[in-house]
C-alpha cells in the first residue's frame, strides 16, 4: 500500500508539475504579456505624468517670476508716469500763473492808459469850458465897459498909450 500511495503521490506530483508548467506556459503566453505591458504602460504614464508635473511646476515658477518682473516694471512705469504728471501739472500751474500775471499787467496798463486818456479829455473839456466861460465873461464885461462912447474912447486911448508903436 505504501508503494501504491507512493506511486500515486509520485504520479500526482508529476501531473501537478505538468499542469503547473502548462499553466505557467499558458499564463506567460496569454496573461503575462498583457499584464506586463499594462504595468509597463502604467509605469510609463506615471513617469510621463511626473515629468509633466515637474515641467508644469517649472513653467509656473517661470511665469511667477515673469509676473513679478512685469509687476515691478509696471510699478516703475506707474511711478514714472506719476512723476511726469506732477511735473506737467506744476508746469501748467506755473504757465497759468505767468499768463494770469501778464494778463493782469496788460489789463492794468490798459486801465492806466484809459484813465490818462479820460483825464486828458476831461482837462481839454474843462479848458474848453473855462475859455468859453472866460470869453463870455469878458464879452459881458466889455459890453458893460463900452456902453458909452466916452468909455470906448478912453479905452482906446489907454491901449494906445500902453502899446509901443514903432
Amino acid at each position: 500500500m505504501e508503494k501504491l500511495i507512493s506511486e500515486f503521490s509520485l504520479g500526482l506530483f508529476f501531473w501537478q508539475t505538468v499542469i503547473f508548467i502548462g499553466l505557467i506556459f499558458l499564463l506567460k503566453k496569454y496573461a503575462w504579456k498583457p499584464i506586463l505591458s499594462a504595468v509597463n504602460e502604467r509605469e510609463t504614464s506615471i513617469k510621463d505624468a511626473l515629468k509633466e508635473a515637474k515641467e508644469a511646476r517649472s513653467e509656473m515658477e517661470s511665469l511667477k517670476s515673469d509676473n513679478q518682473r512685469i509687476l515691478k516694471e509696471a510699478r516703475t512705469e506707474k511711478e514714472a508716469l506719476l512723476k511726469e504728471a506732477r511735473i506737467v501739472r506744476s508746469e501748467i500751474i506755473n504757465r497759468a500763473k505767468e499768463e494770469a500775471k501778464t494778463e493782469a499787467n496788460n489789463i492794468l496798463s490798459q486801465a492806466q492808459e484809459a484813465i490818462k486818456n479820460e483825464k486828458r479829455l476831461a482837462i481839454n473839456e474843462l479848458k474848453s469850458q473855462v475859455s468859453s466861460l472866460a470869453l463870455d465873461i469878458a464879452e459881458k464885461v466889455l459890453q458893460n465897459e463900452l456902453e458909452s462912447k466916452d468909455k470906448q474912447i478912453e479905452l482906446v486911448d489907454n491901449l494906445l498909450k500902453n502899446s509901443d508903436l514903432k
